[in-house]
């Protein structure tokens, strides 16, 4: 008898007889059959009741021990050294993107996946199956569930509110599911040492609809709107860092504003044929739009000081400058397709599953974006005149970008798969393998990816699961991969390259009389045709070739059960390194390498109070090598030989957030009947406590240069302090 723990998403039948199987099931009745042994299932309970700012699906995926993120402001996160262009979302099986401009954790708004919506979430650090397309670290595949009556929930605090509702027909047939979300961080970002205004508005509206016309067809539609704007309206702003021996602060003076825009549309209508119960047919009929603008102006000035460390009083002015940051920045992005897919099973233990999908893209970009540096009455970068000369030189800016592309590239792409479940003796065996093929006109390049999985579950007292999974892996290029440093589409890159490979073990056992799950992943990966980047705050800006090669290796643990009765949490911790080697000059850390993580999701009540409840998050991650200095060349272009002569690592990333609520009703416990209040399923009072310690993390660094010595001061960008916020729930 296996004990409860999280699904490992496997179904295995042994043939007693001809006639006879038996038939054994590690996975919920109801949810979609997932048969990708690298996947995890996350509750999508848990997600909506953990305390994240960036997303309750994500900020749950981010106490994983194979996720990494520096900032709680962002619902991307890396994978095993991965950045955040590689990981693949999909909804209902359908490809999800995400916004390309974004530059800063402030500016993004609301994750797409909505967690009230969610019925099922699976995730896959690596190794991952065939019918998930062409990127190189991880797959995330999120399913909308279908109400079965009427429903009406939502959330009102002080960052935001929600209302979602759903119904079905008497029959059955019809059922239809409508969400719209509002968020407004302007308290959150207040935290900041920074006098700003900001603005900061986002809302989304997303619906599901399924009608069963009978027992083979089916259909269904998924739409998306959303509209995220950020206003910013910077004033002032001081900085103390250094060290205790030498303490400095900079202190920045502005003028000017930064107003940006970001627009989502999608939508999907999938028809659903299913003869009888061997074959299963979808066609997916997709579009979707994303239109982009950041625009910003603003000038500073500033001064670097340092102080005496007993009496505090100023000691001397390093440098006195200021700059000039300008952007028009434009992006309109279209594709639309259709995707077919068929999966026949012959009999419960076996899935022959292939797929077909044309994609047709449309993408307008313009950029113009430079940044005028001042010292001391002199532009930045200038050549050197001796003092008491007039300087005849011209004006320079210390960079300058600007394009203005189109392209209508056709994206094809095919899989096909083999999944099977047997006995091989008293062992249990699956197998997964499978190969996919993609072809993009735009750069005439064909790739071709190999995959497949193998797990043996022996038959030993002991209740143990290994796997071995792997395969090639390619991030098949996109708008921002194609984007060279002057701001042009670059017709001749080509897909990065991953080839990995994941040993896994699942062991389960009981503690204490309670269920428990202990994971443990090694993976290495050597990747190959890679385009070097980085990365500063949450934008990632790639050189637009691929002269570089890497390799990255780690291991993840994770053990996960009933640490309180009845409600399951878990504790992450990993090792990785990522390292690249730029046109043969050597091996060198990667802007994403993690090194050591720790994480914990813990969930707790009150023995005697059930009702009264508390979910935490933890999370402590070795600061990322993304803090170097990136110089400009003569052309005023990013210097991607910069890291090879100076590497500087962040501090570490350390937070907490609490979660506590107070249940008053539910339909178990606190069961309200007649009256107002016996409308209401469930009704939470709760308290969230952001950043519980206050701490002080590091995002990035702004570099201030003094042309009096030519060193470059690494002035710290910070995240948010603590913040109180309150939510009531309701469930009708």
């Amino acid at each position: 008898m296996l004990p409860k723990v999280q699904n490992v998403n496997i179904l295995f039948v042994k043939a007693e007889r001809e006639t006879e199987i038996q038939e054994v099931v590690f996975q919920k009745k109801g949810k979609p059959k997932v048969t990708d042994l690298t996947s995890i299932e996350i509750s999508a309970k848990e997600a909506q009741q953990v305390a994240s700012l960036s997303g309750g699906v994500e900020g749950l995926l981010k106490t994983l021990p194979s996720v990494n993120s520096n900032t709680e402001l962002s619902s991307q996160y890396m994978v095993r050294g991965g950045n955040y262009d590689e990981n693949l979302i999909y909804i209902n099986d359908i490809e999800i993107y995400r916004p390309f401009l974004i530059r800063n954790s402030l500016q993004e708004g609301l994750s797409i996946i909505n967690p009230d919506m969610v019925q099922a979430i699976n995730f896959s650090a690596g190794g991952f199956e065939a019918k998930y397309g062409d990127k190189m670290s991880s797959a995330l595949n999120i399913y909308y569930r279908q109400p079965t009556k009427f429903e009406l929930s939502g959330e009102a605090s002080l960052i935001g509110g929600r209302l979602t509702t759903g119904f079905a027909s008497k029959d059955k047939k019809l059922s239809a599911m409508i969400s719209g979300r509002y968020r407004n961080t302007n308290l959150v970002l207040n935290t900041l040492n920074e006098d700003t205004d900001f603005n900061p508005q986002y809302m989304d509206l997303q619906t599901y609809i399924n009608y069963k016309l009978n027992d083979k067809w089916g259909f269904s539609f998924i739409g998306y709107w959303s509209k995220n704007d950020y206003e910013m309206i910077p004033k002032m702003k001081e900085v103390d860092f250094g060290t205790l021996q030498a303490p400095l602060r900079l202190s920045v003076f502005y003028n000017g504003k930064e107003d940006d825009k970001y627009k989502n549309m999608m939508g999907t209508a999938s028809i659903n044929f299913k003869p009888n119960k061997k074959w299963a047919f979808t066609l997916d009929n997709f579009a979707y739009q994303n239109r982009e603008r950041e625009y910003y102006s603003i000038a500073s000035a500033y001064m670097l000081q340092t102080f005496d460390p007993v009496s505090g009083s100023p000691v001397v002015s390093y440098d006195v400058g200021g700059q000039i940051d300008h952007a028009r920045n434009d992006l309109l992005v279209k594709t639309y397709g259709t995707q077919l897919k068929a999966k026949f099973s012959p009999d419960v233990n076996t899935n022959f599953e292939v797929g077909l999908k044309f994609e047709k893209e449309n993408l307008r970009d313009f950029t113009n974006e430079w940044q005028l540096v001042d010292s001391l009455g002199y532009s930045t970068p200038r050549n050197y005149a001796e003092p008491g000369t007039l300087d005849p030189s011209n004006l320079r800016l210390r960079y300058s970008i600007s394009g203005a592309n189109h392209i209508e590239p056709t994206r094809l792409s095919g899989y096909a798969q083999y999944s099977r479940k047997f006995y091989w003796g008293e062992n249990r065996i699956f197998v997964n393998a499978g190969v996919r093929a993609s072809h993009w006109d735009f750069n005439d390049e064909t790739i071709i990816s190999p995959r497949g999985q193998i797990a043996i579950k022996p038959n030993w007292d002991m209740d143990m699961l290994f796997t071995v999974s792997g395969g090639v892996y390619y991030q098949s290029p996109f708008y921002k991969e194609i984007k060279d440093v002057d701001g042009n589409f670059n017709p001749n890159i080509k897909s990065q390259r991953s080839m990995q490979i994941i040993l896994k073990n699942d062991y389960e056992f009981k503690m204490t009389e309670r269920p428990f799950k202990l994971t443990t992943e090694l993976y290495y990966k050597k990747m190959d045709h890679l385009i070097p980047y980085y990365l500063d705050n949450v934008r990632i800006r790639y050189s637009g070739l691929n002269n570089s090669e890497g390799y990255a290796y780690g291991i993840d643990t994770r053990l996960f059960g009933e640490f309180v009765p009845g409600i399951d949490s878990w504790v992450s911790a990993s090792y990785a390194r990522v390292y690249e080697n730029i046109d043969g000059r050597g091996y060198i850390p990667r802007p994403t390498d993690p090194r050591f993580r720790f994480s914990m999701f813990y969930q707790d009540y009150m023995p005697k109070f059930p009702s009264m409840r508390v979910n935490l998050t933890l999370v402590y991650a070795n600061g990322l090598p993304s803090g170097t200095p990136i110089s400009l060349d003569e052309n005023g272009k990013p210097d991607f030989e910069a890291p090879y002569r100076y590497q500087r690592t962040l501090p570490s990333y350390k937070r907490v957030d609490i979660g506590l609520s107070k249940v008053f009703i539910d339909q178990k416990d606190n069961k309200v009947n007649g009256g107002f209040w016996g409308n209401f399923k469930e009704l939470t009072l709760g308290v969230q406590i952001f950043n519980a310690f206050n701490i002080s993390n590091t995002v990035a660094n702004q570099w201030v240069n003094d042309v009096n010595s030519g060193y470059n001061y690494p002035v710290p960008v910070r995240l948010t302090g603590r913040f109180f916020n309150v939510k009531l729930e309701f469930k009708l």
